[in-house]
C-alpha cells in the first residue's frame, strides 16, 4: 500500500511516519514544506492543480494529513487549517488515484464541554477560539468532499517532543529551570483545567489503524479520561525527582496532590503557568503568564467508544509515561 504522509516532519506527523515505516506492507512518501520532505509543496499556498498531478504520478492509496498550524492569528490559522485542506480535497477529487483520506482533526472543535460529561461524536461542535474554528471548517470540508475519508478529532496529544508551548511542556520547561537553578519552590498558576491527554504514540496508532480500515466520518481519539493540570503537574514532580515545594497560587489551599483522576471541575478560566522564586527581597519581577489558548474551558473528556468499535484500537500508554517522555527530553537541557 503507498501512503502520501502530509506533514511527516511536524509533532503527530513524525510518529505517524515511524508508526508507518514499521509497517512492511507500506510504501511511505512524505510531503511537506521540509527540505528533508521527498516532495516539497506548501498545503498553504500551493495550487489543486499542482497536487493533483503530483497525485496521479504517485497514485497513493492512502492520504494522511498530519500538516497545520496550532498557533498564530486568525488569518495563518485559516490558510494553514482550512485552505490548506480545501486543496486536499479538491485535488483529490480531481485526481485519479480514488485515495483515502486519513484527516488529522482536534478536540478543540468542540470547544467548552460540561464538567464531568465525555464528548461524543454527535456532539455540537462550539469551538472557543480560532484554533479550533479553523480545524471545524476543515472537518465539515472533508466531511462534505464525498471522498472515502475519515477525520480523526485528538484531543490533547503528550509524550515525546511534546512542543515547549503546550501546557505540559511549559510544566516541564518550568520544573528544568527550578532544578538547574536550585530553586527550592515552584509557584503555578492556573492548574485548573481538566484535559484528555493521550499519547503521541497511541494517535500515531489510531491514524495506521484509520489508514487500513473503511471508517468514515469523525472518530475520537483520547484516553477517555480528563486529568486536572495540577495532577500532572504533581506527577511530573515525582517523575523528575524534584524536592522542592510545589504551590498553586490561585487553588486550593495546600500542596499539590501527587495523583492522577477524576477531581471535581473547576471554574472556567485560561491555562497559566508561572516558574518563580520565593523571595523576601523587594523588587522581585512580576512572574510571566503564559495563556491556554486552546478555548476548550475547564473540562475535556473524550468519549472513545467509537474508535474501539471501528478502529479496534485503545490506548495503551498512562500519562505517567508521557510524563517521563516530557522529562527525559527536559532533563537533556539541564
Amino acid at each position: 500500500m503507498r501512503v502520501l504522509l502530509i506533514g511527516a516532519n511536524g509533532y503527530l506527523g513524525r510518529f505517524v511516519a515511524d508508526r508507518l515505516l514499521a509497517d512492511p506492507a507500506v510504501q511511505l512518501t512524505a510531503l511537506g514544506r521540509g527540505d528533508d520532505a521527498d516532495v516539497r509543496f506548501d498545503l498553504a499556498s500551493g495550487s489543486p492543480g499542482a497536487l493533483t498531478r503530483f497525485l496521479d504520478a504517485v497514485h497513493p492509496g492512502v492520504v494522511i494529513n498530519c500538516a497545520g498550524a496550532t498557533r498564530g492569528g486568525a488569518r495563518e490559522l485559516t490558510r494553514h487549517n482550512t485552505v490548506a485542506v480545501a486543496t486536499v480535497c479538491e485535488a483529490l477529487r480531481r485526481s485519479g488515484c480514488g485515495a483515502r483520506l486519513v484527516q488529522i482533526g482536534c478536540g478543540a472543535e468542540y470547544g467548552p464541554s460540561q464538567p464531568g460529561s465525555s464528548t461524543a461524536e454527535d456532539a455540537v461542535p462550539r469551538p472557543g477560539g480560532p484554533y479550533g474554528v479553523s480545524k471545524l471548517a476543515a472537518t465539515e470540508l472533508v466531511l462534505g468532499s464525498g471522498l472515502d475519508a475519515v477525520v480523526l478529532r485528538v484531543f490533547s496529544p503528550a509524550g515525546p517532543g511534546t512542543p515547549a508551548g503546550s501546557p505540559l511542556g511549559r510544566l516541564a520547561e518550568a520544573m528544568r529551570r527550578a532544578m538547574q537553578s536550585g530553586d527550592g519552590e515552584l509557584k503555578l498558576t492556573g492548574l485548573g483545567a481538566q484535559r484528555d491527554f493521550v499519547d503521541v504514540r497511541d494517535v500515531a496508532r489510531a491514524v495506521h489503524a484509520a489508514s487500513l480500515s473503511a471508517a468514515q466520518g469523525v472518530i475520537n481519539i483520547g484516553s477517555g479520561r480528563a486529568v486536572r493540570l495540577r495532577d500532572a503537574a504533581a506527577v511530573l514532580a515525582r517523575v523528575a525527582g524534584y524536592g522542592g515545594a510545589l504551590h498553586e497560587l490561585d487553588g486550593p489551599p495546600g500542596p499539590l496532590r501527587p495523583s492522577i483522576g477524576h477531581p471535581r471541575a473547576d471554574s472556567d478560566h485560561a491555562m497559566h503557568v508561572t516558574h518563580a522564586v520565593h523571595s523576601a527581597h523587594a523588587g522581585q519581577p512580576a512572574p510571566v503568564v503564559y495563556p491556554y489558548p486552546d478555548g476548550c474551558g475547564s473540562w475535556q473528556q473524550a468519549d472513545v467508544r467509537t474508535a474501539r468499535d471501528r478502529l479496534g484500537w485503545r490506548p495503551r500508554i498512562n500519562l505517567e509515561e508521557s510524563l517521563g517522555d516530557i522529562w527525559m527530553e527536559a532533563a537533556c537541557r539541564i
